[in-house]
């Protein structure tokens, strides 16, 4: 049996409110997307994520994923992520919303036992809530409780069924189940969980948060923490200017190295390297491959960040360390965490750039060079 994961994120999320749709804003150490993925990591055997067109440049900080444009409708970004998965031996798929970004591991795996004796299953919470009818602000009536269900995802079918139901079905669903059961579909309910919430509103970004935390507190989903630290030195050389984690500093000489010699995130991408235990930027990126000569360095550390998505680990924090006697860090400082963030996707406060002499001693010292190292904490999602 070959399982696949479609993630649906192809909507604009604007009761969230913000600039940027709610899957790809922060939540805790990461994304609402990236906590999305990572519950399906190890789970499945390939994930799809279906994303607004507009939203492509976001969509290619995801690694391990496959990616595919939606359209207008729901019905519509499924159908083309069904559509992805043609050809690939998947015989089961489920179907999730990326702003559920909290669902328990449990919740997945009991849709999956589900569907080793059934052809549809879905997780639900029953209706507990007395439920009332009303108009123009005012209780009309009451509703009858037995048997109501509220729904969530992720939403497991048999592929070839579930593309044969949307196939034939044209008119709008609330969700797969609906277009499942117009085809004739029986759909088992599983458990659902109050933490797989659809983060919808504003202040649902608070609820998740507290999830995280209360996961955090009680070692749950959060017990696999990894320490890295990175350490990298480059000699000054010719030049008006020097990169420092990110940004460009006016100066009378530059450093000098294969890419663009920026000694703060190289450090941090090995530091971030070294916690997933996978080797340096020199593995990943060979300075004898000739195109990576005179790199821009947030291609590494952007890698390296993905890297450790891809394997289910969020950034906690980092701290990067710059050691010079010039050029002075302290003006630049705010600028640099802030570049850091923007390449990470994560937020500021969980970034840190300092500097230090060394008092005239070394090669520093003697402003041959300048060095860095730089610690960065992970955790598993």
């Amino acid at each position: 049996m070959t399982i696949a994961a479609l993630i649906v994120a192809a909507g604009r999320g604007t009761r969230a409110g913000g600039d940027t749709p709610k899957q790809w804003r922060a939540l805790g150490a990461a994304r609402v997307i990236d906590h999305a993925i990572a519950a399906f990591r190890g789970r499945v055997d390939e994930i799809v994520v279906v994303h607004h067109a507009d939203d492509l440049d976001l969509a290619r900080t995801l690694d391990g994923v496959t990616l595919v444009a939606g359209g207008a409708t729901r019905a519509a970004s499924v159908q083309a992520g069904l559509a992805a998965l043609a050809d690939r031996g998947v015989t089961k798929v489920l179907i999730h919303d990326a702003a559920r970004a909290l669902t328990p591991r449990g919740v997945i795996a009991d849709v999956i036992d589900a569907l080793g004796t059934g052809v549809a299953a879905a997780p639900a919470l029953a209706v507990t809530d007395a439920l009332w009818r009303g108009e123009d602000g005012h209780v009309t009536g009451t509703q009858d409780r037995t048997g109501l269900f509220r729904a969530q995802t992720p939403q497991g079918f048999g592929y070839d069924a579930i593309c044969a139901a949307h196939a034939r079905h044209d008119g709008a669903a609330l969700d797969d189940v609906e277009v499942a059961r117009a085809a004739g579909l029986t759909v088992t309910i599983t458990a659902g969980h109050e933490d797989n919430f659809k983060i919808t509103h504003a202040e649902d970004f608070a609820r998740a948060n507290a999830v995280l935390a209360r996961r955090t507190d009680k070692g749950h989903d959060m017990l696999d923490i990894r320490l890295g630290n990175g350490y990298d030195v480059h000699r000054f050389g010719a030049g008006d200017h020097v990169w420092l984690c990110g940004v460009k500093i006016p100066h009378g000489r530059s450093l000098q190295g294969h890419s663009d010699a920026d000694v703060g995130m190289h450090a941090l991408t090995d530091a971030i390297y070294g916690a997933l235990a996978q080797g340096d930027i020199g593995r990943h990126f060979p300075p004898s491959d000739m195109q990576w000569k005179g790199a821009e360095s947030h291609i590494f550390l952007r890698h390296a960040i993905e890297l450790a998505r891809s394997k289910g680990y969020a950034l906690m924090n980092c701290d990067v360390t710059l050691v010079c006697e010039y050029p002075k860090v302290g003006p630049h400082a705010d600028a640099m965490r802030a570049a850091l963030a923007d390449i990470m996707s994560v937020d500021l406060d969980r970034v840190s750039v300092k500097a230090t002499t060394s008092e005239k001693l070394g090669f520093t010292g003697r402003e041959e060079g300048i060095a860095s190292i730089a610690t960065a904490a992970l955790a598993k999602q």
